[in-house]
């Protein structure tokens, strides 16, 4: 077994030393140079082990031109919320944690480092001087808006980009999605099936693609299936669940099916729902989307659209891996399917 040294920190010089090779070479193996010998690259690496030599990054990155990190930026669309209600959002929602996980998650195995960045309507342009001087080599961008703003002036200004949804525009870059009218069109069906006649949809925000295409998706095939459809747009928010169920108990009281834009606004909705004396799913029944933790741990657990957060958010990342490395290659776009995933609240 290999001790690590406690005295004063390994140099280059001794790393090379003690692998019988040049400190150029050790600088090879250390930047990730292929062509280095392998017989080399494993003295290297066995004298880096035994030395407890740590690079100098800040002094690789001069030579590399890397910084080994890249930065998920949170942005919130024009209607959302600012300052500390944006940040309190981006951590209670578990979509984020997920999406950051599944991007660590491929991430970390590179070496490279993730650096969150919340962007709230107000802070564009804080977010892009700090982005344009330098400090990651791409950017994960989260959000469900248009790109005529923080992604048209990334691309603009030449940082490596992938994108969380399908663009809307012709903007040229890479990007991964669920085809959230599929699974509106899954939870209409749904509910068609268990013959409920009169949905609300507790809707996001309507600048919010993703938020349109799940409403889209559920009108197209609740009109096909003879459901009368009412709908309420609010945001992504247990706030938003609360106040359209309220809605529904003043406004639409014959309502027996209710779709919400994801399970925090579901779950909300549920438990006023059930306060007011309506029984889920015998008298409403309720239908989420993202299938998060708070589904499963809803009382009664929801049913709900599943979308695979962490497998897009890993295929994110390895689209901007591979963009970082090859800047010249065409862009491309990665399509998930959501499925059903059936609980107690239907």
């Amino acid at each position: 077994m290999t001790s690590t040294p406690t005295g004063p920190a390994a140099t280059i010089e001794e790393v090379a030393r003690r692998a019988g090779v040049s400190r150029s070479t050790v600088s090879r193996v250390l930047n990730g140079v292929a062509t280095v010998d392998p017989r080399m690259r494993r003295a290297v690496d066995e004298a880096v082990r035994a030395t407890g030599y740590v690079p100098n990054l800040a002094a690789r990155s001069l030579v590399t031109r890397r910084t080994n990190s890249v930065a998920l930026v949170i942005s919130e669309p024009a209607s959302g919320a600012a300052g500390a209600e944006f940040l309190q959002r981006i951590f209670s929602d578990p979509y984020f944690g997920r999406v950051t996980a599944g991007a660590q998650a491929v991430l970390r195995t590179t070496g490279v480092h993730l650096v969150v960045v919340p962007a709230d309507r107000d802070d564009h342009d804080f977010v892009l001087t700090y982005l344009r001087q330098g400090h990651v080599d791409g950017v994960l961008f989260l959000s469900g808006g248009d790109e005529s703003g923080l992604p048209r002036a990334l691309h603009e200004m030449n940082v490596p980009l992938v994108l969380s949804h399908q663009p809307t525009t012709s903007l040229p870059v890479s990007w991964v999605d669920a085809d959230q009218a599929i699974g509106g069109r899954l939870a209409a069906e749904h509910l068609a099936g268990l013959g409920r006649r009169h949905a609300v949809v507790l809707a996001g925000p309507p600048d919010v693609a993703a938020a349109r295409d799940r409403v889209r998706g559920f009108q197209a095939a609740a009109d096909e299936r003879g459901i009368a459809v009412v709908v309420a747009h609010g945001d992504f928010s247990a706030r938003s669940g609360t106040a359209g169920a309220r809605t529904i108990l003043a406004e639409h009281p014959g309502t027996d099916a209710v779709f919400a834009a994801n399970d925090l606004v579901a779950e909300a909705a549920s438990r006023v729902l059930q306060d007011a004396g309506r029984r889920v799913p015998q008298d409403i029944a309720v239908v989420g989307f993202d299938d998060s933790l708070a589904a499963a741990d809803a009382t009664p657990a929801l049913t709900t659209v599943r979308q695979p957060v962490e497998d897009m958010a890993g295929e994110m990342a390895r689209l901007l891996l591979d963009r970082i490395a090859s800047p010249d290659q065409p862009p491309r776009g990665v399509m998930f399917t959501p499925t059903l995933v059936t609980r107690a609240t239907t």
